[in-house]
């Protein structure tokens, strides 16, 4: 394990048991943005990549009943709130975006929310999702969106002197790396939830062929 990442897993150990409530109005308003363009069908299967303490997910949960749902997060502290929120049904794992640890064609839709940003090889992490999801599955990614100058500014900031944040991207190069990955039909909307803070939301479909 490397550093940085053995640096993340530290650094939400001692953020895991108050995130919900000292980043309540941030999570409240990405998971908001993400339901509105969720659109899941009865039965399908989704894999959230960096879930956290499982907020989205008591979202999606409560919902959308019918779907079947995994949660995958690198820190053991993380998974320990969302386990302790009782979401009965969900399967929670530890792991890495770049290893998910699920057999090819698992899943009918891949969502991730703000989670992207700390992805040490984006490249590796999108051509494990393309590989768990069926063909012409639906990917879903919120994250900071770089095009906006609160996020630049931070984004500088935290590559100096926060080890467990990796970079923040563009729209265009958030989109270029999920084109490379073999995602197509991809879509960006860039918007603020606060005066100051950006975001962006992403949405792709799966490859059409393995």
């Amino acid at each position: 394990m490397s550093i940085k990442h053995t640096s993340t897993q530290r650094e939400y150990a001692r953020l895991a048991p108050n995130y919900d409530v000292r980043w309540s109005t941030y999570v409240e308003a990405t998971t908001r943005e993400t339901m509105k363009r969720l659109h899941l069908k009865p039965g399908q299967r989704l894999l959230d990549v960096g879930c956290g303490t499982g907020f989205l997910l008591e979202k999606v949960i409560s919902t959308f009943p019918d779907t079947h749902i995994a949660g995958m997060d690198p820190s053991p502290e993380m998974l320990g709130m969302a386990r302790g929120k009782c979401l009965n049904g969900i399967d929670f794992m530890e792991g890495w975006a770049e290893s998910l640890p699920f057999r090819d064609d698992s899943f009918d839709v891949v969502v991730s929310c703000n989670a992207f940003h700390y992805w040490r090889q984006p490249a590796m992490a999108l051509d494990e999702i393309a590989r768990v999801l069926k063909p012409e599955g639906r990917l879903l990614i919120t994250d900071w969106c770089g095009d906006h100058l609160a996020c630049r500014i931070c984004d500088l900031y935290l590559r100096a002197f926060n080890r467990a944040h990796f970079r923040t991207y563009g729209a265009k190069e958030c989109e270029a790396l999920i084109a490379t990955a073999g995602f197509h039909d991809i879509g960006v909307e860039r918007y603020k939830i606060s005066w100051l803070w950006g975001m962006m939301t992403v949405t792709a479909k799966g490859r059409v062929c393995r």
